[in-house]
C-alpha cells in the first residue's frame, strides 16, 4: 500500500466526498508540503513511519520560523484530517497529530453594523441610476439573507422563488439550502431586475440568468461586490470600512439579539456546524443596556 500516492489520494478524497473548494483544497495541499518538506530536509521523507515525536519537533521547526498561532493551528488541523484518513483506510496504526492539543486562540468577535449603521447605508442608495439600484438590490439580499459574497455571485434568476420569498443557494461544498428574503429585498430587487439590470444588458448585447451584473452587463464578481460596497460606504455618513461579509455578521448579530434562536440561524447561514454560528451569540452594548433597564430592580 506504500506504493500508492496517498496524499492524491487524500485530495480526490476532500475534492469528491467532502465537496470542498478549489481554494481550501490548495490550502491543505500547501500546509502538507510544507510538512514534507520538513521530512525531507531531516532525513527521512517517509511519510508513513513517523509518530507524536517527529510531530513535537516539526512543531518547534514552525515555532522557530515565528509563524503565528492561528497559522500553526491551521496546518496541524490539515495534517490531523490526513492522517485520520490515513487511520481510515488502514494504512498507519495511529494518527500521531491526535495527541497535538494547541491552545485555543482568543476568540474575536465579527465585525457588524448596529441598526442606525445600516439605515445611513440604505439612506446612501437612494435614487435611479441603473448602478445605484443594483447597489441597493445587492445591500438588501446580502444583508436580509446572509448570503455569502460568492453566492450572490452566483445567484441566478431560477434560484428566486418569488411566491414564497425565498432564495435557493448554492453553498459550500455544493450544498444547497433555502433563505427568505423580506419585502424590502423583494421591492429593490423586482425595481433592479425590471429597469436597471435590463437597459445594462440590452446596452452591451448580453444574454445570462446571473442576477446581479456589473456596469458592462457581465455577471458580477465578488471583487465587483466589495467594490460596490466600497462606493455606497463612501456616499454615507458613516467613516467605517465595510467588507460583504461584515453584512453576513450584521445578519446574524440582528437575529439572534431579536430572538431567533441559533438553530434557526444556524441553517440560514449554512453553517454545518453549530460551533460555527455560536460565534454571533455575543450581546451588543445596545441590547445590553435595553435589557438591564428592563430586567433590573435598580436601573
Amino acid at each position: 500500500m506504500a506504493s500508492r500516492n496517498w496524499p492524491n489520494e487524500f485530495f480526490r478524497y476532500l475534492l469528491v466526498e467532502r465537496g470542498y473548494s478549489d481554494k481550501t483544497l490548495q490550502a491543505y495541499k500547501e500546509d502538507m508540503q510544507v510538512f514534507f518538506d520538513f521530512l525531507e530536509n531531516s532525513g527521512d521523507s517517509n511519510f508513513l513511519d513517523i509518530d507524536h515525536r517527529d510531530v513535537r519537533v516539526y512543531l518547534a521547526e514552525l515555532n522557530d520560523k515565528e509563524y503565528s498561532r492561528n497559522t500553526i493551528g491551521r496546518k496541524v488541523a490539515s495534517l490531523r484530517s490526513f492522517y485520520q484518513f490515513l487511520l481510515k483506510q488502514e494504512v498507519v496504526t495511529e494518527n500521531p497529530f491526535s495527541y497535538i492539543h494547541l491552545k485555543k486562540k482568543s476568540i474575536k468577535l465579527p465585525r457588524f453594523f448596529y441598526e442606525k449603521e445600516m439605515e445611513a447605508l440604505f439612506d446612501s442608495v437612494e435614487g435611479t441610476e441603473p448602478l445605484q439600484q443594483r447597489n441597493r438590490a445587492l445591500l438588501e439580499i446580502l444583508y436580509g439573507s446572509g448570503l455569502r459574497v460568492s453566492e450572490c455571485a452566483n445567484l441566478s434568476l431560477q434560484d428566486i422563488d418569488w411566491i414564497s420569498g425565498v432564495l435557493l443557494v448554492n453553498g459550500k461544498g455544493s450544498k444547497q439550502r433555502y433563505v427568505p428574503f423580506g419585502a424590502y429585498a423583494q421591492e429593490a430587487l423586482t425595481i433592479y431586475l425590471e429597469q436597471s439590470r435590463r437597459l445594462l444588458m440590452e446596452k452591451y448585447h448580453k444574454e445570462h440568468e446571473f442576477v446581479f451584473v456589473n456596469r458592462l452587463g457581465d455577471q458580477i464578481t465578488p471583487t465587483g461586490i466589495e467594490y460596490a460596497l466600497n462606493q455606497v460606504i463612501r456616499k454615507s455618513s458613516l467613516d467605517s470600512q465595510i467588507h460583504p461579509h461584515m453584512l453576513r455578521h450584521t445578519f446574524a448579530t440582528h437575529l439572534l439579539n431579536n430572538g431567533a434562536d441559533m438553530r434557526t440561524v444556524q441553517e440560514l447561514l449554512g453553517h454545518a456546524n453549530l460551533s460555527t454560528t455560536q460565534i454571533y451569540a455575543h450581546v451588543t452594548k445596545e441590547s445590553l443596556q435595553k435589557n438591564y433597564r428592563q430586567f433590573h430592580p435598580r436601573a
